[in-house]
């Protein structure tokens, strides 16, 4: 699993015109699958996330976790983040899981979350349109086969 973390002042999602997920002060996490994950890998993501002392605190340092300033997150699906870029100009999306396998760990991502902090989310497989404010900006990549 790959996770993309933004820190954000705000973030929106909207699919057709119509927004699925806005939220105030968190974390915008773009999350993909490979065919390797499982629930114990989302668990440890997701406490590693919340978890994060990536905000600042009254001396302007990064020292408050998600928890600590009682944030949001938008969970963003994005199975490009597993794009092999090595041959050619065209990315091969192979190392991603499909669908089938990734929808539900998705959608187990969210319901992890959802047990620390309040989530929002865009919608597996829509054309989404995301809006954010990065703060900092700080932007922090997370892979399981490094973390865990």
């Amino acid at each position: 699993m790959i996770a993309v973390i933004q820190r954000v002042s705000s973030a929106s999602c909207q699919v057709d015109e119509e927004y699925t997920g806005k939220i105030k002060k968190g974390l915008l996490v773009f999350v993909g699958f490979d065919s390797n994950d499982t629930q114990i890998e989302i668990e440890k993501m997701v406490k590693k996330i919340v978890h994060l002392r990536i905000f600042s605190d009254q001396e302007d340092k990064m020292n408050l976790s998600l928890l600590d300033i009682g944030g949001e997150i938008l969970s963003i699906s994005q199975f490009t983040l597993y794009a092999d870029c090595k041959k050619g100009n065209r990315p091969s999306f192979i190392k991603a899981a499909k669908p089938i396998l990734s929808k539900p760990l998705y959608e187990a991502f969210n319901l992890e979350c959802q047990k620390y902090v309040t989530i929002k989310t865009g919608i597996f497989g829509a054309d989404m349109k995301i809006e954010l404010t990065n703060d900092g900006p700080v932007t922090i990549v997370l892979n399981s086969e490094e973390l865990f």
